[in-house]
């Protein structure tokens, strides 16, 4: 059978991603993976350094996706399904490129952890993610602000002349234009996977990158890597050297000997190969190798804790079995970001197969032995000199233009190549991709203006590179633009900047709201909190005398813009106020879990115990719980000193002693 690329639709029970959050993300969602400044001087020199480098300050120019529920419904995804005679594997384009399947033929096997459901969480830098698979991560330490975002597709010719499956896009964190080439020789157990990020700037670039596989998780699971030492990121948010397999106790490769969640990076010498497996009780798995680049392997587990298994429920549907993920980067550990120079690219190959081997030598004590075993099958079945040999043949058409459309992403790579004119062959972002989103952006491109908009809405999405912060500056200062300026000063650091900007829109400003919503973050930032709990009220207000009607846009952007003032009232001990707010929300959106908890915090606040424990008492889910969020545990030991219910246990580390 000779490699096919086809079309298909994948059907399972969904729930809608939902629209974006209309509010500039001025400030990151709180990300897990940072460690103390005072830690850093115990890591290496050049680790510490990479950590330093160019973290994310805010989410800007990318919106946060948060509209979404637990409603789940019959869903059907686009799929490309690429296969030989032995391996298929189901691509989703419209979700990051995430391969959803990885099936051995021969075997009947799944290589991966394939989750039944579409059920989006607050995992993501942005938000909506959802488990399962094998998704691509890049931009910086996090889910990729991808996840849930569509990506262009096509096919390619690859090497052998078969067709490969091209997936690319503009990532918009770090302005870098990337590419995903999925190539299935004919007769193939292995899928190879070619990456290539490019900087077509002149200024270097911070990138980030680690390939995260979803694996089955069975008490006989072990994960294996070369590596005798790990640095493990426990939930503390603590980064530190530890042994392999064993410490504190207990084989930690074995994922559900540990209570809590984890992260484990593995030291592989830079001489050894790179490879990590994930192996069940009779030695049969899936492995991950890898050209050199890609340096880095790491293994997270859920653990066998109640917040562990709350969290793998949360993600699927009851009586799934859980996952654990092994990943593969381009540092030694995900809270690193590594300079690419402007005009340069990194690239490399990782292939994707079945692995078998001696169940007797996987499950030993001996972990030198266990680890030759693996590597010596590895080693018959796809020899290391062989996937050099791959990078080498698939580099050479890394180039070559697409011929078959299959998907279609973003219109915003089309407007920076737009812009700058950038050449970037094998990876066309066409004008005919342009839409709604850039086409204002496209009008202060051509003209000089960024035109009005033609009916009263919350503002589109703002631009926020310094090419686009330049062309801002030099546009007539009309409200609209002096937003969207202040929202590029921010990004760039100049707070006092971007107030003033928020301040001079003001004035003229027809909807004021979003400029009063910007000035109030910025008094938060400031530690004003009384100016800001005011600017708040001010801006609601506004947003409620202006909102036309009671679409999706409207209604996201009253959540959003409620949930903060609440919020920021509570804090403020304004709770007459916070309860005027409350009351003017939809009942719609009172009934979301997210507003179920702050009437409970709002009744709390005002005295009313035993009410906001009813609310607990009548159960809520929390849709965009975010992940490691503590408020469910620290609200409930406000009402009682009762154990927390499990349905309310989300905890990823060991109580505060």
């Amino acid at each position: 059978m000779a490699t096919t690329v086809r079309r298909a639709v994948l059907t399972l029970p969904g729930a809608p991603v939902g629209p974006p959050n209309p509010l500039p993300a001025l400030r990151p969602l709180d990300e897990m993976h940072s460690v103390d400044e005072r830690a850093k001087k115990d890591l290496p020199r050049d680790m510490a350094r990479q950590i330093g480098y160019e973290p994310l300050r805010t989410l800007l120019p990318v919106r946060v996706l948060d509209g979404y529920g637990r409603e789940r419904t019959e869903t059907a995804l686009d799929a490309i399904v690429i296969e030989n005679e032995r391996l298929r594997a189901t691509v989703l384009p419209g979700l990051g490129g995430r391969i959803h399947s990885l099936h051995h033929k021969p075997t009947g096997r799944e290589l991966l952890y394939r989750n039944p459901v579409f059920q989006p969480a607050d995992f993501a830098l942005n938000g909506a993610w959802f488990s399962g698979g094998i998704e691509w991560n890049i931009g910086a330490t996090g889910h990729t602000t991808l996840s849930c975002a569509p990506m262009h597709a096509a096919v390619v010719q690859g090497p052998d002349g078969t067709d490969m499956v091209r997936l690319w896009e503009w990532e918009r964190l770090r302005d870098l234009p990337f590419q995903v080439d999925l190539w299935l020789p004919v007769d193939s157990d292995f899928l190879h996977v070619g990456v290539r990020i490019r900087n077509p700037h002149e200024r270097p670039a911070p990138v980030y990158w680690w390939s995260n596989i979803a694996v089955e998780e069975h008490p006989t699971t072990r994960v294996l890597a070369p590596a005798d030492e790990a640095w493990h990121f426990g939930y503390e948010r603590s980064l530190r050297r530890v042994p392999v397999p064993e410490f504190d106790d207990a084989d930690r490769t074995y994922p559900l000997r540990s209570e809590y969640p984890a992260d484990y990076f593995y030291e592989v010498q830079a001489e050894s190969r790179k490879w990590i497996a994930s192996l069940d009780a009779e030695g049969r798995g899936l492995v991950q190798t890898s050209t050199d680049v890609l340096r880095g392997r790491k293994l997270f587990l859920w653990g066998s804790g109640r917040g562990g298994r709350r969290w793998q429920q949360w993600l699927t549907e009851p009586d799934t079995v859980g996952y654990a993920e092994i990943q593969a980067g381009l540092a030694r550990t995900q809270l690193e970001h590594i300079r690419l120079d402007g005009g340069e690219e990194f690239s490399w190959l990782e292939s994707y197969g079945p692995l078998s081997a001696d169940a007797a030598a996987v499950h030993g004590d001996d972990w030198a032995a266990a680890r030759g075993e693996v590597e010596a099958r590895l080693a018959d079945a796809l020899p290391r000199d062989a996937v050099d040999a791959a990078y080498e043949a698939w580099r050479r058409c890394a180039d070559t233009e697409p011929t078959q459309p299959l998907a279609t992403g973003s219109g915003w790579g089309a407007l920076e190549v737009l812009r700058a004119g950038h050449k970037l062959p094998g990876t066309p972002f066409d004008e005919s991709t342009l839409g709604e989103e850039q086409a204002p952006w496209r009008e202060l491109l051509t003209t000089g203006v960024l035109p009005e908009p033609r009916k009263v809405n919350p503002p589109g999405p703002s631009l926020v590179a310094p090419h686009w912060r330049d062309m801002l500056e030099t546009a007539p200062a009309e409200p609209l633009t002096e937003y969207h300026l202040g929202v590029a000063q921010w990004h760039a650091g100049d707070l006092a900047q971007a107030v003033r900007s928020w301040e001079r829109g003001l004035e003229l400003a027809p909807s004021r709201w979003p400029l009063l919503r910007c000035l109030a973050v910025a008094d938060c930032e400031g530690g004003n909190a009384a100016r800001a709990a005011e600017r708040y009220l001010e801006a609601f207000d506004d947003l409620c005398e202006e909102r036309r009607d009671d679409g999706e846009t409207w209604t996201a952007a009253t959540a959003a813009l409620g949930r903060e003032t609440i919020e920021t009232l509570l804090t403020a001990r304004r709770t007459t106020d916070a309860r005027a707010v409350w009351t003017r929300l939809r009942p719609a959106i009172q009934q979301r879990g997210r507003f179920r908890l702050i009437e409970a915090r709002l009744l709390l606040a005002e005295g009313r115990t035993e009410e906001a424990r009813a609310i607990f008492d009548a159960g809520f889910e929390v849709a965009d719980l975010r992940e490691g969020a503590e408020i469910l545990g620290e609200v409930w030991s406000r009402l009682t000193d009762e154990p927390l219910p499990d349905a309310y246990d989300y905890r990823m580390r060991p109580p505060r002693g």
